[in-house]
């Protein structure tokens, strides 16, 4: 719940949101005091919040980098993001197979890219998924331990592959925390993003996403 405020002040009111929160403070105290519990409340929170209460990772993101700068809260977010991904992939795979399976195959753009023949090697794919926003994140993790895909090379990839993307919202959430000191984080925040969108593009037009599948009204059904 506090890292959801302090994300919610970061987006309102920036530094001087985070200012008026008044925990922050004491967290900004328990971050300079015990580095290493920080991180691993931190790290435990990520976690949870991405496998169990299926969070968006924009969440974490953006809290990593005002806590934790953009340097430190990049490598956090980015290794607690793979170690929530891969758990999502192990249930997916061995616990909820038959939950997740049907739903999945409910999505269009979900069964073409993962359960149909595209002619698309695993790595592609998980640069595909990571990079162009084709279908739910947190539902991509748990789609993924379904599939045929070691999970060596989802953990390996999947880690590589969200680097560009979490360095984009932790140097966003840092620069704005930090105010006028933060400014190149801000601009290096979008220029990563340019980088990101040049790459879908080119990825969407490589492999022929431009011609996504339409949604059919069972994932309608889904979504609503």
């Amino acid at each position: 719940m506090t890292l959801l405020v302090v994300v919610a002040s970061i987006l309102v009111g920036g530094e001087a949101g985070l200012a008026a929160f008044e925990p922050w403070a004491n967290l900004e105290v328990l971050v300079q005091e015990n580095l290493a519990l920080s991180l691993t409340v931190y790290f435990l929170c990520t976690v949870m919040g991405c496998t169990v209460l299926v969070l968006p990772g924009l969440v974490f993101a953006l809290a990593a980098g005002a806590l934790f700068g953009p340097y430190l809260g990049t490598i956090a977010c980015v290794a607690a993001a793979t170690v929530g991904a891969v758990l999502s992939f192990l249930i997916g795979r061995f616990f909820l197979r038959d939950a997740v399976r049907p739903r999945a195959l409910r999505n269009a753009a979900i069964r073409r890219w993962l359960f149909e023949e595209t002619g698309v090697n695993a790595v592609v794919l998980l640069a595909i998924t990571r990079l162009v926003p084709l279908f739910p994140y947190n539902l991509q993790n748990f789609a993924y331990g379904v599939t045929d895909m070691k999970v060596t090379t989802y953990a390996a990839f999947s880690f590589l592959f969200m680097i560009p993307g979490t360095a984009m919202y932790v140097l966003a959430g840092a620069g704005v925390s930090q105010g006028a000191s933060g400014l190149w984080c801000l601009a290096l925040a979008v220029g990563i993003g340019v980088a990101v969108i040049g790459a879908a593009v080119v990825l969407k037009r490589r492999f022929g996403l431009e011609d996504e599948v339409p949604i059919d009204d069972e994932d309608r059904e889904v979504k609503s």
